[in-house]
């Protein structure tokens, strides 16, 4: 069984270079294109899809949709959910990078891209629209470091997508870079201080191979 990794195309925030986090911002023409020309690597590799998730921004909705309309798959069905969303950024979200390197270093940005267990600047409050409003304002965080989003990310895995590849079933999955990047250190045991080496480039397919206990057999890209 298959299991293909995709993070969305280049969106605006990645083009002006802010922290977007939670925000939903659109992709940009280039992004859209980079989802494009995966689909039609996923055509090329005659991988079939069964499934489809992406999170609740419209980044990975929309690159979802491209690469299953690309690879002529449109019609699987897509499930959204909140735990595939973006890392949260607290206080940085829509902050430019450039400005906090200059007020507060170099080290400590870094820290706050790549470090596990350092978390951002926590908001007070959540301002969030009505896609959230059927979950519980508990899960909800106001900042996340990114062993806070391995922790979201793994009863998705164990919960909606298992099921599937035991079942028989090849998944699409569409995220951000840091829940993917959770998701790969999830799948492949890769030890907390060696994180910050896992990349997850805009629309460059991640695809596993399971066998029928969902057990990782072998990953390509």
């Amino acid at each position: 069984m298959k299991v293909v990794l995709i993070r969305h195309g280049e969106s605006e925030a990645n083009f002006e270079n802010y922290w977007t986090g939670w925000l939903d911002v659109a992709l940009t023409a280039k992004g859209r294109e980079q989802a494009w020309q995966a689909g039609e690597k996923i055509k090329e590799l005659g991988i079939s899809f069964d499934v489809a998730f992406a999170s609740y921004l419209q980044r990975t909705i929309i690159t979802c949709n491209t690469v299953l309309e690309a690879s002529a798959q449109l019609w699987v069905p897509t499930y959204k959910t909140w735990r595939l969303n973006e890392r949260h950024y607290g206080q940085l979200v829509g902050v430019n990078k450039d400005e906090m390197v200059a007020r507060y270093g170099k080290g400590q940005v870094q820290k706050w891209r790549r470090g596990y267990n350092e978390p951002p600047l926590y908001v007070s409050e959540n301002h969030f629209d009505r896609r959230y409003d059927d979950l519980d304002p508990r899960l909800i965080p106001k900042g996340e470091n990114l062993g806070m989003v391995v922790e979201r990310i793994t009863p998705f895995w164990s919960d909606d997508v298992v099921p599937f590849i035991r079942s028989g079933k090849n998944v699409l999955i569409t995220g951000h870079g840091n829940s993917l990047r959770a998701l790969v250190k999830y799948l492949e045991s890769v030890p907390e201080e060696e994180v910050d080496k896992i990349d997850v480039p805009n629309a460059e397919p991640i695809i596993y191979t399971f066998d029928s206990q969902a057990v990782l057999q072998e990953r390509l890209g």
